[in-house]
């Protein structure tokens, strides 16, 4: 069996038509985002809006990291 045919503790991820991981291996995502879009397509299956505060409170550690530390999304504007 692949590991990517089973999943530890639930089934969240397991019983998307395609396994996130190989989606973001095969495109090459930096873990961050990967986080971000794990959070995001498993809130209804497993932490409900919890994993969508943790999804935003990783896009804003990205922009801050990526973009600085300024108060805007659109700093250049």
């Amino acid at each position: 069996m692949s590991a990517l045919d089973k999943q530890v503790g639930g089934n969240h991820y397991a019983d998307m038509p395609s396994q996130p991981a190989r989606f973001l291996r095969d495109n090459s995502v930096p873990h961050l985002e990967g986080e971000a879009i794990y959070r995001i397509l498993r809130h209804k299956s497993k932490n409900g809006r919890e994993d969508l505060e943790k999804a935003i409170h990783t896009l804003e550690l990205i922009l801050e990291l990526d973009y600085g530390n300024g108060n805007s999304i659109r700093e250049s504007d």
